[in-house]
């Protein structure tokens, strides 16, 4: 069984951060590329971030020099710092996780960026 457990969500106003992390655990093997993605009201899930097992790292265009996402292999943990967030952040944010053939979703944190 394995579980991908996201944390960091809650509500900012706008031009301020929030770190998002997520943990994979459970009988997971040879984890490849790890990532987030959002879905705001209305909207379909859409990628945000990435990084493979070796550090490459790729960015939507709405998101490029403000958020950054990394991971520590050790603990198959995957991080997304946000930095001057906008009211058009808000969303639901997903941690995906590739492992082999298979990919693992968390239950979502929810991001609302407002004044």
């Amino acid at each position: 069984q394995v579980q991908v457990v996201e944390s960091g969500g809650g509500q900012v106003q706008p031009g301020g951060s929030l770190k998002l992390s997520c943990a994979a655990s459970g009988n997971i093997f040879s984890i490849t590329t790890m990532g987030w993605y959002r879905q705001g009201p209305g909207k379909e899930r859409d990628l945000v971030a990435a990084i493979t097992s070796g550090g490459t790292t790729s960015y939507a265009d709405s998101v490029k020099g403000r958020f950054t996402i990394s991971r520590d292999n050790a603990k198959n943990t995957v991080y997304l710092q946000m930095d001057n967030l906008k009211p058009e952040d808000t969303a639901v944010y997903y941690c995906n996780v590739a492992a082999l053939v298979y990919k693992y979703w968390g239950q979502g944190t929810q991001v609302t960026v407002s004044s």
